[in-house]
């Protein structure tokens, strides 16, 4: 649901007790017209979670499933056919899913997860019109984005632009640090043409704990008590980054949607709820030291070896020993 005017809806919410939090997102959601302005009967729709690791369990480097499991619920009552897909950089998005309580969801449901499976799509700029990308996603009758709140040790924070990252298939993102990676401006840009060749119809942060530090894994959970929602993931980006007082030019994605142009002013948004300045945090901790983006060839072979490994014998020896 896109408008002329950029929409974010942003409340205080404390809570993934399932009744508290699906009452919060409905919450979030009634500006747009609810889950219904974007999801009709029949729709396949792709539930984006972070599904960054499995290694750090109840750290908050992942999305929580309970967030997952609500808007999976509302899809279904909408008449969708939901189901989850990512591209972890490590193992497969089952297994990370499941190594972070996923299972139950999973089941209940009966929600697919799969694994980004590329195809080359032509995308607006000239610069990257050979992005590898998912087809899941980009065929997907619709994309919902659920993103976590996270420091970065690379790219400062990542939010909603950088959690469709994941939509580029397998070990192509670790090529796109290595062929990128040492312009931090080119490398924003890639994440914002990927962003925009994916066109999430609606993203949803959650920003209830986050995670903080030396992220996206390194760091510790962080309570905020906050909720953002958004047809627009740059002006939710946008959003976010003034209640963690953060610079917006320190954060690549969101300097390099100014400079192309596809980042509102912070003014020129309309809050039905909250303003950012209502929410704002004071003491956000950012990562002690930024780590360069680039990969050498070195990293990326060696990226792509613990990929496998995870993904084709950590992972089944893990399944096998929970029999």
């Amino acid at each position: 649901m896109q408008s002329q005017t950029p929409s974010v809806s942003l409340i205080r919410a404390n809570s993934y007790e399932l009744d508290i939090l699906r009452e919060s997102i409905q919450t979030l959601l009634e500006p747009f017209g609810g889950i219904g302005a974007f999801v009709k009967s029949g729709d396949r729709v792709l539930l984006k979670p972070n599904l960054l690791t499995g290694a750090r369990p109840d750290q908050e480097c992942t999305t929580r499933p309970e967030l997952v499991y609500v808007v999976a619920q509302m899809v279904i009552e909408a008449g969708g056919q939901p189901f989850l897909g990512d591209s972890p950089a490590f193992g497969s998005a089952r297994g990370v899913a499941l190594a972070n309580g996923y299972l139950p969801i999973i089941e209940e449901l009966n929600l697919p997860i799969i694994d980004f499976q590329g195809k080359r799509y032509q995308t607006i700029s000239a610069n990257f019109n050979h992005l590898l990308l998912s087809k899941e996603a980009i065929e997907a009758d619709v994309v919902i984005n659920l993103p976590k709140v996270k420091s970065h040790v690379q790219l400062t924070l990542t939010l909603g632009v950088k959690n469709l990252f994941g939509c580029v298939p397998g070990k192509m993102k670790a090529w796109w640090h290595m062929e990128a990676g040492k312009d931090i401006n080119r490398f924003g840009e890639m994440l914002v043409e990927t962003a925009r060749a994916v066109n999430p119809n609606l993203t949803i942060l959650d920003g209830i704990i986050g995670h903080e530090g030396n992220g996206p894994s390194g760091g510790e959970p962080r309570s905020l008590g906050i909720l953002g929602a958004s047809a627009d993931v740059f002006a939710l980006d946008r959003a976010i980054v003034e209640i963690l007082n953060v610079p917006p030019a320190q954060v690549p994605t969101i300097a390099a949607s100014m400079r192309l142009g596809v980042c509102p002013e912070l003014d020129a948004i309309y809050y039905p709820h909250l303003h950012p300045d209502l929410l704002q945090i004071n003491d956000w901790r950012l990562p002690d030291k930024l780590v360069p983006i680039d990969f050498g060839m070195p990293r990326v072979i060696k990226s792509t070896f613990k990929h496998l490994y995870i993904r084709f014998i950590k992972e089944p020896m893990s399944a096998y020993g929970r029999r």
